[in-house]
């Protein structure tokens, strides 16, 4: 793969990322059906993947490792569901945005867990995502449906930078493994909830679901590993800032979810925020494998 084509990979990846909410929006099914057949596509995908387009050697697991991975399958799996559950309630942009909170998480969670020294470019972080959420929120009304589906929204960042950080502790786990681990952990543990739901699943609600698991899942995230291997971390982290634009425009295409100028503000403070935070990021040595979104 070559630079040029590896920086389209990049972008591909960034662009199946982004649609993920909208792809769950499409399917009239509860969240956990989704979660479920996005995560059983997932694996399905990224067994071809491991099998066919990665050399990256499978590490043996030890019983630390499982406990590591079946955690982070866990955090996967609420992290989606309630990223989800806001989609249905407050629509594809809110729930964007809002989820896009978890770098302002992983800064404060980050510090506290791993004893690290929390910089001053980094609380301009978190002040740059609060200013940001409070700028996307419309109303304060908790009984809202804006509101409350911000609020899963930002849980779900929440149980994304605990996944983060929890894969950050797995780091001797290649990318792909980590991720197909996880990946079965979802299916498996939302089996019983999803399982009673199933045959009620219209044809067009499982195209959904299957683009979401081998596109937004399996592949973006093949893409996005595959493209590190000679793309930089901070190239990369620019282009993943796209993920929540990519998302808000086709889902005003689509569903005519016009963002006000108040929600576009706050949308730019978070975006530039996640820009910052993986410049931030691909500086320091430790690595971790990559959580998918």
């Amino acid at each position: 793969m070559t630079p040029r084509t590896a920086l389209g990979a990049l972008h591909i990846g960034a662009l199946m990322f982004g649609l993920t909410g909208v792809l769950g929006k499409l399917a009239a099914a509860s969240p956990a059906i989704i979660v479920f057949g996005r995560a059983a596509f997932a694996v399905i995908a990224l067994t071809v993947f491991a099998r066919f387009a990665s050399s990256t050697p499978w590490q043996k697991l030890h019983s630390a490792d499982w406990r590591r991975l079946l955690l982070s399958g866990l955090l996967l799996a609420g992290h989606w569901v309630s990223f989800f559950i806001a989609v249905k309630v407050a629509g594809v942009a809110i729930a964007t945005l809002g989820f896009a909170s978890f770098p302002a998480f992983t800064v404060i969670l980050e510090g506290l867990v791993f004893r690290e020294r929390i910089r001053v470019n980094e609380i301009f972080l978190v002040v740059l995502v609060s200013i940001g959420l409070v700028l996307v929120t419309p109303d304060f009304d908790l009984a809202s449906q804006a509101t409350s589906g911000l609020l899963w929204a930002v849980g779900s960042g929440l149980l994304f930078s605990l996944l983060s950080l929890n894969n950050r502790a797995s780091g001797r786990i290649p990318a792909v493994q980590a991720a197909l681990c996880q990946n079965v952990v979802v299916v498996l543990c939302l089996l019983p909830v999803a399982a009673p739901g199933l045959a009620d699943v219209r044809a067009l609600d499982w195209l959904w679901i299957g683009l979401l698991g081998v596109f937004c899942t399996g592949l973006a995230h093949s893409l996005f590993v595959a493209s590190l291997a000679v793309i930089k971390a901070r190239t990369a982290a620019v282009v993943f800032a796209m993920e929540p634009v990519y998302g808000i425009t086709v889902a005003w295409l689509l569903f005519g979810e016009n963002p006000t100028l108040r929600m576009l503000a706050g949308g730019a403070l978070i975006i530039i925020a996640i820009v910052v935070s993986g410049l931030m990021g691909s500086t320091r040595k430790a690595k971790q494998p990559a959580a998918v979104a």
